[in-house]
């Protein structure tokens, strides 16, 4: 027994699962109990030692109907979820993926709290977030978040899952991703005028790797705010700097940056910083944003 509870303690803080998770409040035979019950419905060995393949099948059971788990202190406000915990974010409209977009695929688990060095921004040249997260399905990506016109902010993972969106092993493994919807055309004015969005703002100055780029939809106002509240809540929980990369004048860069090109770079940054392949999101300028938070 002895054995059994110190092996379930040492894999708790490795992989990051509680006994709340499993209905109990602390290490004890009644754990072991319900780790027994749980692995008797999964099918398999029933030794009440959580490890890695118990963990596996409890986190997937856990995430299909993850909205179930949220504690009474939070059903009042908005959450999202990091490494199972719920975690407070101001922001209305929240949508997690039992309930909205999950993405079946695209991710890996990751066990432990992550290291977490980066959030980037990307825009998903799609109408709407049900389309993005179709698209990605359909070529084997995912990201952690999904911003939608209305600026409902839709959880399509758990942020602490490596999510495949970034362009490199390294830089998905050390990052959370947001795919803000903006389909980036003028051309679609009239549909987001037509579905009562209104039309969007037009970003006509902006510049990315030396280029100056054509004129192009930007981000509602509350797509920003919703951002903003975002990059607070997953900032606070994993540590990341308030940060974003600056050129020689103090404003921020609009080319790759070298520190996050070699995952080196701690903040918050737009997927050119990553690569000369992306332009995404061109005119949106971090530093202010973040500026504006401090206030």
């Amino acid at each position: 027994m002895k054995k059994i509870l110190e092996y379930n303690q040492k894999t708790s803080k490795e992989y990051g699962w509680k006994p709340e998770w499993l209905g109990c409040k602390k290490f004890d035979e009644k754990l072991i109990k319900e780790i027994k019950d749980f692995q008797k419905d999964q099918g398999v060995t029933q030794d009440g030692m959580l490890g890695p393949g118990t963990f596996r099948r409890l986190v997937t059971d856990r995430e299909s109907k993850i909205s179930d788990y949220q504690p009474d202190h939070c059903k009042n406000s908005d959450h999202i979820v990091c490494n199972g915990e719920f975690v407070s974010i101001n922001w209305p409209k929240v949508v997690l993926w039992d309930e909205g977009l999950k993405l079946e695929k695209g991710w890996r688990l990751h066990k432990g709290k992550r290291d977490v060095k980066t959030f980037v921004n990307h825009w998903d040249v799609c109408l709407n977030s049900k389309t993005c997260a179709r698209v990605l399905g359909k070529r084997g990506l995912a990201v952690q978040f999904m911003i939608d016109n209305d600026g409902t902010i839709y959880q399509g993972c758990d942020a602490n899952h490596i999510a495949y969106h970034a362009g490199g092993r390294d830089w998905n493994a050390s990052s959370i991703g947001v795919e803000i919807s903006n389909a980036h055309s003028l051309k679609y004015q009239s549909w987001y005028k037509k579905n009562g969005f209104g039309e969007r703002p037009v970003i006509e100055n902006a510049s990315v790797h030396g280029v100056k780029q054509r004129p192009f939809t930007g981000f509602y106002d509350v797509q920003i705010q919703a951002l903003k509240a975002l990059w607070e809540a997953c900032g606070n929980y994993y540590g990341i700097p308030f940060e974003t990369p600056l050129d020689s004048s103090g404003a921020m860069l609009e080319t790759v940056s070298k520190d996050c090109e070699h995952d080196k770079f701690r903040g918050f940054i737009n997927h050119f910083h990553l690569t000369r392949r992306k332009i995404d999101c061109a005119g949106l300028d971090i530093k202010k944003l973040l500026e504006e938070m401090k206030k």
